[in-house]
């Protein structure tokens, strides 16, 4: 049993896909949560059950109490658990109901103990993936399931930010799917009249790249021609928008090209996150406040939206920090950007892992007031502000 919700559906596609690939003699079933209910009334009692299930830190609270029910109705289970939360933090994945928590990239791992549990082992504990998976062994989707989504491109990140749960999880070097096989995925996609193609990706505009930190151009477009070739003028290709984003330093004259030649995307994210040079240089983010400016020019210049990431309330922040972050999110509103608010909430594993969430207060609160109702600031900001604080509270009472 896989338990899937919107903000899973990537990492259950993945799953079903690396399963369905393996020929494995398994029943699969996919449950939402509004179907659990009605799933656990019709229990079988002679029936193994292993129910998977992958989250990030905002869902704690919601899957602590899924397991709790699910362990009180069902006898005859294993529960696997993985994703962004539990490879930061395996030990609470276990205290809250997990028999099994893996650590990392879970293809590999996963069929691993899939294939021990069938085999009669009784299968307990935290499992770490040893070494990174070659997304080209691979499928990012499932053909039995019909579960159809962006297709991961790249994965792993070399710049570290320390709030970041990335490289942390899928290590510092960037790996990329091969462009052979994303055309081969974006047949299948096109066979099937799925015609809007999107990535996943930590940086968009380093596809192809062998360190990650510079643009392949010649990578890049060869994926993009590629797509083209095989979807046609009628399909769409979404490259740099969401689910992905940019690096501010990767946004170029020569990427926006390649965007506005092969791309139908009206938008690119840029991650900036402060407007605090000192801030991002204590983040580890290893651009200047000037690269934002210049990316966000640039992509008005070749007439596509703008949305910056910022992260409010970051570590380290001092009144000063924020006085200039708000300066630089008005000026860049000025220029025509919008702004995608966030709020720093401490995520496991990663630097800033034990310090306080952030607050949407003072200037932050000013600044949100006032861009609102323009309709150039958007995001999740308040319920973030809310479950981080939670979060944090719930995990320090654990500490004392």
């Amino acid at each position: 049993m896989f338990y899937d919700n919107k903000q899973n559906k990537y990492s259950v596609n993945a799953l079903l896909g690396a399963l369905e690939g393996s020929f494995k003699p398994l029943e699969v079933e996919v449950i939402s949560s509004e179907k659990l209910g009605s799933w656990l009334e019709n229990i079988e009692k002679d029936t193994v059950y292993i129910f998977c299930v992958s989250f990030f830190t905002t869902q704690f609270f919601e899957i602590e109490a899924l397991l709790r029910k699910i362990k009180s109705k069902i006898e005859n289970i294993k529960i696997i658990v993985g994703g962004p939360h539990a490879s930061g933090d395996p030990e609470s994945a276990i205290k809250i109901g997990a028999d099994i928590v893996v650590v990392g990239e879970g293809e590999k791992l996963f069929l691993d103990i899939i294939d021990r549990i069938i085999s009669g082992e009784d299968v307990k504990g935290i499992f770490k993936a040893k070494g990174f998976v070659n997304l080209d062994e691979f499928s990012p989707f499932s053909l039995k399931f019909k579960r159809f989504g962006p297709i991961e491109i790249s994965r792993g990140c070399p710049y570290g930010c320390y709030f970041c749960q990335t490289p942390r999880i899928f290590g510092g070097v960037m790996r990329h799917r091969s462009v052979e096989k994303i055309l081969d995925l974006v047949k299948v996609m096109n066979n099937l009249n799925l015609k809007d193609i999107r990535f996943v990706t930590p940086n968009a505009f380093a596809y192809g790249s062998n360190t990650g930190k510079d643009v392949n151009l010649v990578k890049i477009e060869e994926l993009l021609s590629g797509i083209r070739k095989v979807i046609g003028k009628k399909g769409r290709i979404f490259f740099g928008s969401f689910p992905s984003e940019v690096r501010p330093e990767h946004v170029k004259e020569e990427t926006l090209e390649l965007v506005k030649t092969y791309a139908n995307n009206d938008n690119l994210v840029i991650g900036a996150q402060s407007g605090s040079q000192r801030i991002l240089d204590l983040s580890h983010r290893a651009h200047t406040v000037e690269d934002v400016y210049k990316a966000v020019e640039l992509t008005l210049k070749y007439n596509l939206k703008a949305n910056v990431d910022f992260i409010f309330g970051l570590p380290y922040e001092e009144e000063k920090d924020i006085e200039e972050t708000v300066r630089f999110i008005e000026e860049l509103v000025k220029m025509g950007a919008k702004v995608h608010a966030h709020t720093f909430m401490p995520l496991p594993g990663t630097p800033f892992a034990k310090f306080p969430p952030g607050k949407i207060e003072g200037l932050y609160k000013k600044v949100i007031n006032r861009l609102l109702p323009k309709g150039v600031i958007f995001g999740n900001f308040r319920e973030q502000e809310k479950i981080a604080w939670d979060l944090y509270k719930y995990f320090s009472s654990k500490e004392e």
